[in-house]
């Protein structure tokens, strides 16, 4: 996708991918930079990062980092599901979206079945009856293995522990497992203010992408495996993907330090109150509607096209978002200024009169 309105935009409201990454993390790459150690994640360095990860989730699971998302997301779908089987999840969902077929490629072949629902959330019952639907011919039939959600969802929106659970039942109840996208997770925790443990594994989550690199990171993701019959043969998964780091300890000094001292809280937490001014802001404006509610760093608002326009033409960089007529997504960032907001909104008033 390319920024709306200008190939060269002065303020990045496009991704949230589009942001540096956080000094701190620069600090640790270099920190870690000199000298020897041993390769392939048996270093110190990954192990620190290993205990503070499992310090933040509460629980002894296992960690398999990786470089992207679109990584972190396929090789724990391909754990999940067997080539003949099918993965649900939201008709927006990224991994149905925007990896290209990178889950069936790492699955052998399983099946990504989109269904609809409100703001980002499929539609529980809607899952239900597909599973049953799945069951009727048997060999014919592609056969149900997971269940996935997003937190963030891809319509900004965050799931409560409570609402994660149903999902969580579900699976459990007709033998499924249940992954969470959580490129965004930072986000979602800082919004809901609820612990990592009650978003993920206490609500029913066997496996979490945890993603860093949109809060701060340079390349730093995870596969966070609460489930351990998931783990068997993971570690093969992950090199025969090309994702095994020789020199690992250069991924894991950017999950050091994003995780010591709540770093990666207190970017999300930039983020998230960027986004609330900006949609507070944006709503004042006679004609700016919000279809779905602000609750992390993305908004999605419906722009007049005059207003829409005059941002883009003032090097205001977004992307269209055609669910509805004039939507546009937004994203802010941890690098996202106050300053930025009031520019924007500056811009985006001049554009209603």
């Amino acid at each position: 996708m390319s920024d709306s309105g200008t190939q060269h935009p002065r303020i990045f409201l496009g991704s949230d991918n589009q942001a540096g990454a956080h000094p701190s993390v620069l600090d640790a790459v270099a920190r870690v930079s000199s000298g020897h150690a041993p390769a392939y994640g048996a270093d110190d360095e990954t192990a620190r990062a290993e205990r503070l990860i499992r310090e933040v989730f509460e629980t002894d699971c296992a960690v398999v980092m990786v470089s992207t998302g679109t990584a972190a997301n396929a090789l724990i779908l391909s754990a999940m599901s067997p080539s003949w089987g099918a993965i649900y999840c939201h008709e927006d969902a990224h991994i149905i979206n925007d990896e290209n077929t990178a889950p069936e490629f790492y699955s052998g072949g399983a099946r990504l079945i989109g269904v609809s629902g409100d703001q980002g959330q499929p539609e529980l019952n809607a899952i239900a009856d597909l599973i049953a639907q799945c069951r009727l011919r048997g060999v014919h039939n592609v056969q149900p293995a997971a269940i996935s959600l997003s937190n963030v969802t891809e319509a900004g929106t965050v799931l409560s522990p409570e609402e994660t659970a149903h999902f969580g039942a579900l699976a459990q109840e007709h033998g499924l497992f249940l992954h969470m996208d959580g490129a965004r997770f930072a986000n979602a925790v800082v919004s809901s203010g609820r612990t990592p443990a009650e978003l993920t594994w206490k609500s029913g989550v066997d496996a979490l992408s945890f993603g860093l690199t949109k809060n701060g990171a340079m390349a730093a993701e995870a596969a966070i495996i609460f489930n351990e019959s998931l783990v068997k043969d993971f570690e093969y998964r992950r090199k025969r993907a090309g994702q095994l780091f020789s020199k690992h300890r250069f991924l894991s000094a950017q999950f050091v330090a994003m995780l010591s001292d709540g770093l990666w809280l207190d970017c999300a937490r930039q983020a998230n109150q960027m986004a609330a001014k900006l949609a507070q802001g944006l709503a004042d404006i006679p004609g700016v509607t919000f279809p779905w509610p602000t609750d992390a760093n993305e908004l999605f608002p419906v722009l007049p096209h005059r207003i829409a326009s005059v941002l883009a033409d003032a090097g205001c960089g977004f992307y269209p978002w055609p669910v509805v007529e004039g939507m546009v997504r937004m994203v802010t960032s941890f690098a996202t200024t106050e300053s930025e907001i009031d520019e924007v909104l500056a811009i985006a008033r001049r554009g209603a009169n």
